[in-house]
């Protein structure tokens, strides 16, 4: 007969910040009921670490078509595609002083 175990799953601590009382006490002001400073550093990192990985997801996707338009020869360089949106800017200008 086996036994099965199940062990927790092991935690690890973030490092204390230092901050100014200034920034504590607005922080503390700001917490929802019932929700603990800790869940809120905790969900603050979290969201940092989506949006951090969602940037560079960004950046790869972007590097990638860069390439690729590269490649293919399909592509607009970057000089004439903003003399294009200025004269359309100029043009909406004119239009609205009109």
């Amino acid at each position: 007969m086996h036994k099965r175990y199940t062990l927790p799953m092991k935690t690890a601590t973030i490092p204390a910040v230092r901050v100014e009382s200034a920034l504590r006490a607005e922080l503390e002001s700001l917490l929802r009921e019932g929700e603990t400073l800790s869940q809120f550093v905790e969900q603050s990192v979290r969201t940092a670490v989506l949006q951090r990985r969602d940037q560079e997801e960004f950046v790869a996707r972007g590097l990638s078509a860069l390439a690729a338009a590269r490649e293919s020869g399909d592509y607009v360089d970057a000089d004439i595609a903003i003399a294009g949106l200025q004269r359309r800017l100029d043009a909406a200008r004119v239009k609205a002083r009109a």
